[in-house]
């Protein structure tokens, strides 16, 4: 299987007034194609670190990031930028979906970037829609859906730029059991739709959806299990 993900020795530091935290300790890891990996960890692990650099949100202190054979590590804000609407789409436990926007036009806004026109925007956006079974609840604003239905809204905005990598960060955190159960179902179908899925969890009913678990504590990777074979 060819990689998607390469970190090698990747380390993160911040400063925070007279204090140095190292939130990521040279850590090092691949994920090849069509994988589904569940990062776990408890707070202050660096799980989230981890996460943002790999969705390109930011930048290691030093290491290196290949992403589809690209080494990203050192990219400019507006280089990265361009890498995360290309290649990443996120979900995240807060839906982030704009309040005055129908699901329709929330899912949409993502292809603005990809100049496509308006009319083209809309049908693809219609058609992941579709995928999430939510044809009719298009026109519906956020305030007028339930959690579960703002989350597949979430879900098919991460999906209109057929991103290679879906990051998910604690997905099902704002959900009851019964709806977690079901977006997690969504997930499997992308997953097994070719998509690389990234799920960031602290919920181990939640990870065991994964086919690898990654464990962090105090940025190192404590453990690296296949829970699931291919």
């Amino acid at each position: 299987m060819s990689e998607i993900i390469q970190t090698e020795a990747l380390s993160k530091i911040y400063k925070m007034g007279h204090e140095t935290i190292h939130a990521l300790k040279s850590v090092s890891m691949k994920v090849s194609k069509n994988e589904y990996v569940a990062l776990m960890g408890p707070s202050g692990s660096g799980k989230s670190t981890l996460m943002n650099i790999l969705g390109c949100l930011d930048s290691p202190t030093s290491g290196s990031y290949i992403l589809n054979g690209v080494d990203v590590s050192s990219m400019s804000d507006s280089e990265l930028a361009d890498v995360r609407n290309k290649q990443i789409g996120f979900v995240f436990q807060t839906f982030n979906l704009l309040p005055r926007l129908s699901a329709l036009e929330n899912v949409a806004l993502p292809l603005v970037y990809a100049g496509l026109s308006k009319k083209q925007r809309l049908e693809k956006a219609a058609h992941v829609l579709e995928n999430v079974s939510l044809a009719d609840r298009m026109t519906h604003k956020p305030n007028e859906l339930s959690g579960g239905q703002r989350q597949r809204v979430a879900i098919a905005r991460a999906l209109v730029n057929d991103p290679a990598i879906i990051l998910a960060d604690e997905p099902t955190g704002n959900l009851d059991s019964k709806t977690s159960i079901e977006i997690m179902g969504i997930f499997e179908h992308i997953h097994a739709a070719g998509n690389t899925v990234i799920l960031v969890t602290h919920e181990p009913d939640i990870a065991e959806f994964a086919h690898r678990v990654i464990k962090l504590k105090d940025g190192n990777i404590e453990s690296d299990t296949i829970t699931k074979k291919r």
